[in-house]
Protein backbone atom coordinates (compact mmCIF):
# COMPACT_ATOMS: atom_id res chain seq x y z
CA UNK A 1 0.00 0.00 0.00
CA UNK A 2 2.82 2.60 0.66
CA UNK A 3 4.19 2.20 -2.94
CA UNK A 4 0.08 3.16 -3.83
CA UNK A 5 -0.21 5.90 -1.98
CA UNK A 6 3.21 7.50 -2.36
CA UNK A 7 2.42 8.04 -6.39
CA UNK A 8 2.67 11.62 -6.60
CA UNK A 9 0.22 11.47 -10.04
CA UNK A 10 -2.56 10.04 -7.32
CA UNK A 11 -2.12 12.27 -4.34
CA UNK A 12 -2.12 15.07 -6.57
CA UNK A 13 -5.09 13.74 -7.97
CA UNK A 14 -6.58 13.42 -4.37
CA UNK A 15 -6.12 16.60 -3.32
CA UNK A 16 -7.79 18.55 -6.73
CA UNK A 17 -10.84 16.00 -5.68
CA UNK A 18 -10.85 17.09 -2.25
CA UNK A 19 -9.99 20.98 -2.78
CA UNK A 20 -13.13 20.32 -5.10
CA UNK A 21 -15.68 18.75 -2.65
CA UNK A 22 -14.63 21.13 0.26
CA UNK A 23 -13.52 24.75 -1.07
CA UNK A 24 -15.60 25.04 -4.52
CA UNK A 25 -18.94 23.10 -3.39
CA UNK A 26 -18.91 19.80 -5.77
CA UNK A 27 -20.62 17.43 -3.45
CA UNK A 28 -20.24 14.79 -5.96
CA UNK A 29 -16.96 13.68 -4.66
CA UNK A 30 -17.09 11.11 -2.48
CA UNK A 31 -14.72 9.08 -0.76
CA UNK A 32 -15.80 5.81 -2.67
CA UNK A 33 -15.10 8.20 -5.77
CA UNK A 34 -11.48 9.54 -5.49
CA UNK A 35 -10.33 5.83 -4.47
CA UNK A 36 -12.56 3.64 -6.86
CA UNK A 37 -10.18 5.94 -9.49
CA UNK A 38 -7.54 7.10 -7.86
CA UNK A 39 -6.19 4.12 -5.73
CA UNK A 40 -8.49 1.33 -6.77
CA UNK A 41 -5.78 -1.31 -5.64
CA UNK A 42 -5.94 0.29 -2.07
CA UNK A 43 -8.75 -0.98 0.53
CA UNK A 44 -11.46 1.29 2.21
CA UNK A 45 -10.19 0.44 5.53
CA UNK A 46 -6.53 1.51 4.48
CA UNK A 47 -7.50 4.64 2.36
CA UNK A 48 -9.74 6.29 5.19
CA UNK A 49 -7.20 7.18 7.13
CA UNK A 50 -4.93 8.55 4.63
CA UNK A 51 -8.20 10.65 2.99
CA UNK A 52 -8.72 12.21 6.55
CA UNK A 53 -4.95 13.05 6.98
CA UNK A 54 -4.51 14.49 3.57
CA UNK A 55 -8.07 15.91 4.35
CA UNK A 56 -7.17 17.75 7.78
CA UNK A 57 -3.65 19.06 6.31
CA UNK A 58 -5.40 20.71 3.58
CA UNK A 59 -7.43 22.28 5.35
CA UNK A 60 -5.13 23.22 7.58
CA UNK A 61 -3.22 25.06 5.45
CA UNK A 62 -6.39 26.40 3.83
CA UNK A 63 -7.96 27.84 6.82
CA UNK A 64 -4.24 28.72 7.72
CA UNK A 65 -3.76 30.98 4.23
CA UNK A 66 -0.17 30.05 4.48
CA UNK A 67 2.00 31.79 2.87
CA UNK A 68 5.25 29.43 0.95
CA UNK A 69 7.35 30.06 4.53
CA UNK A 70 4.82 28.92 6.29
CA UNK A 71 3.94 26.08 4.06
CA UNK A 72 7.37 24.85 4.26
CA UNK A 73 7.87 25.08 7.90
CA UNK A 74 4.62 23.08 8.25
CA UNK A 75 5.36 20.62 5.80
CA UNK A 76 8.74 20.03 7.40
CA UNK A 77 7.13 19.42 10.71
CA UNK A 78 4.53 16.82 9.33
CA UNK A 79 7.54 14.95 7.73
CA UNK A 80 9.41 14.48 10.98
CA UNK A 81 6.10 13.82 13.14
CA UNK A 82 5.43 10.25 13.70
CA UNK A 83 2.30 8.95 11.62
CA UNK A 84 3.12 12.60 9.23
CA UNK A 85 3.68 12.49 5.61
CA UNK A 86 6.82 11.52 3.49
CA UNK A 87 9.08 14.28 1.51
CA UNK A 88 7.74 13.26 -1.59
CA UNK A 89 4.12 13.61 -0.46
CA UNK A 90 5.29 17.05 0.99
CA UNK A 91 6.79 17.89 -2.77
CA UNK A 92 2.99 17.42 -4.07
CA UNK A 93 0.87 19.05 -1.03
CA UNK A 94 3.46 22.21 -1.62
CA UNK A 95 3.30 22.11 -5.64
CA UNK A 96 -0.44 21.74 -5.28
CA UNK A 97 -0.75 24.94 -2.70
CA UNK A 98 1.02 26.83 -4.92
CA UNK A 99 -0.79 26.72 -8.05
CA UNK A 100 -4.20 26.20 -6.07
CA UNK A 101 -3.66 29.11 -3.40
CA UNK A 102 -5.54 31.75 -4.89
CA UNK A 103 -8.23 29.67 -6.31
CA UNK A 104 -8.94 28.51 -2.69
CA UNK A 105 -8.86 31.93 -1.05
CA UNK A 106 -11.15 33.21 -2.94
CA UNK A 107 -13.63 30.50 -2.76
CA UNK A 108 -13.16 30.74 1.05
CA UNK A 109 -13.81 34.28 0.66
CA UNK A 110 -17.06 33.95 -1.08
CA UNK A 111 -18.12 31.56 0.96
CA UNK A 112 -17.73 33.62 4.12
CA UNK A 113 -19.55 37.04 2.46
CA UNK A 114 -22.89 37.45 3.82
CA UNK A 115 -23.74 40.79 1.40
CA UNK A 116 -23.14 41.89 -1.80
CA UNK A 117 -19.35 43.04 -2.91
CA UNK A 118 -18.28 45.90 -4.99
CA UNK A 119 -17.39 44.27 -8.24
CA UNK A 120 -16.57 47.46 -10.35
CA UNK A 121 -16.52 50.53 -10.30
CA UNK A 122 -16.42 53.54 -13.23
CA UNK A 123 -16.71 57.04 -13.37
CA UNK A 124 -16.54 60.18 -15.97
CA UNK A 125 -16.86 64.11 -15.29
CA UNK A 126 -20.03 65.77 -17.81
CA UNK A 127 -21.63 68.19 -17.80
CA UNK A 128 -25.15 69.17 -16.77
CA UNK A 129 -27.60 69.97 -19.31
CA UNK A 130 -30.79 69.93 -16.82
CA UNK A 131 -31.79 71.35 -13.63
CA UNK A 132 -34.68 73.04 -11.91
CA UNK A 133 -32.03 76.43 -11.94
CA UNK A 134 -30.36 78.17 -14.75
CA UNK A 135 -27.63 78.81 -13.09
CA UNK A 136 -26.80 75.28 -12.23
CA UNK A 137 -26.49 74.36 -16.18
CA UNK A 138 -23.51 73.85 -17.46
CA UNK A 139 -22.16 72.53 -14.42
CA UNK A 140 -19.37 69.64 -13.86
CA UNK A 141 -20.79 66.46 -12.50
CA UNK A 142 -18.77 63.44 -11.51
CA UNK A 143 -20.93 60.54 -12.44
CA UNK A 144 -20.24 57.43 -10.97
CA UNK A 145 -21.19 53.87 -11.48
CA UNK A 146 -20.84 51.20 -9.20
CA UNK A 147 -21.78 47.16 -10.14
CA UNK A 148 -22.58 45.61 -7.08
CA UNK A 149 -23.64 41.65 -6.44
CA UNK A 150 -23.24 38.56 -5.00
CA UNK A 151 -20.73 36.02 -6.50
CA UNK A 152 -23.08 33.65 -8.82
CA UNK A 153 -25.89 36.00 -8.59
CA UNK A 154 -26.42 39.28 -11.54
CA UNK A 155 -25.09 42.61 -10.43
CA UNK A 156 -26.93 45.49 -9.75
CA UNK A 157 -25.84 48.74 -10.28
CA UNK A 158 -26.23 51.93 -8.57
CA UNK A 159 -25.46 55.56 -10.13
CA UNK A 160 -24.30 58.49 -8.15
CA UNK A 161 -23.78 62.08 -9.02
CA UNK A 162 -21.49 64.37 -7.10
CA UNK A 163 -21.48 68.43 -7.74
CA UNK A 164 -17.45 69.94 -6.29
CA UNK A 165 -18.95 69.98 -3.15
CA UNK A 166 -19.72 66.42 -2.69
CA UNK A 167 -16.62 65.07 -4.18
CA UNK A 168 -14.39 67.01 -1.73
CA UNK A 169 -16.73 65.95 0.80
CA UNK A 170 -16.36 62.20 -0.18
CA UNK A 171 -12.45 62.68 -0.68
CA UNK A 172 -12.19 63.64 2.70
CA UNK A 173 -13.92 60.96 4.16
CA UNK A 174 -11.29 58.56 2.10
CA UNK A 175 -8.72 60.42 3.25
CA UNK A 176 -10.02 59.67 6.83
CA UNK A 177 -10.78 55.95 6.28
CA UNK A 178 -6.97 55.85 4.48
CA UNK A 179 -5.32 57.73 8.31
CA UNK A 180 -7.31 55.13 10.14
CA UNK A 181 -6.40 52.01 8.18
CA UNK A 182 -2.90 53.24 8.16
CA UNK A 183 -2.62 53.52 12.11
CA UNK A 184 -4.13 49.81 12.71
CA UNK A 185 -1.28 49.10 10.23
CA UNK A 186 1.65 50.18 11.89
CA UNK A 187 3.12 48.47 14.25
CA UNK A 188 2.96 48.67 17.84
Amino acid sequence: MAGELESCKSLSGLLNGLAQEAFHGHPGITEELLRSQLYPEVPPEEFRPFLAKMKGILKSIASADMDFNQLEAFLTAQTKKQGGITSDQAAVISKFWKSHKTKIRESLMNQSRWDSGLRGLSWRVDSKSQSRHSAQIHTPVAIMELEIGKSGQESEFLCLEFDEAQVNQVLKKLSEVEESIGTLMQPT
